[in-house]
């Protein structure tokens, strides 16, 4: 696993991007924005949608840990970051990747309590916390004997049924 001091730093803007991808763009467009970073920036894939739909394009960047989901259309529309070796994405000051699932739950409920009643917080799939304001569903992926945060980040027309916007194999580890 890698040390916060060993991984790119990256900053959320909710529903807009996970600097350098910004949802909607290609796939040769998420290539471009990550070939000065990674020697190989994707490798894509066919893959079936959920309820049996298909075209959605799969990518993936193993050197830095990220999966990115396209829709029909080939526009971005998910990224996972891997826990162990993706670049750690900050939201409001606060890492996102790798972390102890409670500790990450805690501070997003936190958030919530300041927000409108029952407009910020959801959970999906086995109890993982999801942030409306922030477009992102906290997974967790294990790591030996421990779990650790492997956040899935999505654009604002996720939010009505987020488990539903992506391949199920989304919301599992890889």
């Amino acid at each position: 696993m890698l040390p916060d001091s060993g991984r790119r730093r990256w900053s959320l803007e909710p529903f807009e991007s996970v600097v350098p991808l910004r949802f909607g763009m290609r796939p040769e467009e998420v290539t471009a924005a990550l070939g000065g970073i990674a020697r190989n920036p994707q490798h894509c894939t066919r893959a079936a949608l959920s309820r049996g739909r298909y075209g959605t394009v799969k990518g993936e960047c193993w050197g830095l840990g990220l999966m990115f989901y396209y829709g029909l259309e080939e526009r971005l529309r998910g990224i996972a970051v891997d826990a162990l070796k993706g670049p750690q994405v900050f939201a409001d000051g606060t890492a996102l990747v790798g972390r102890v699932p409670s500790e990450l739950e805690q501070w997003i409920v936190g958030r919530s309590e300041t927000r409108e009643p029952f407009s910020e917080l959801f959970y999906v799939n086995l109890g993982e916390p999801g942030s409306r304001s922030l477009g992102v569903v906290i997974c967790v992926q294990r790591a030996g004997d421990r779990l650790l945060t492997r956040p899935v980040f999505l654009p604002a027309d996720a939010m009505d049924a987020p488990v539903s916007f992506l391949p199920p194999e989304a919301w599992t580890t890889h």
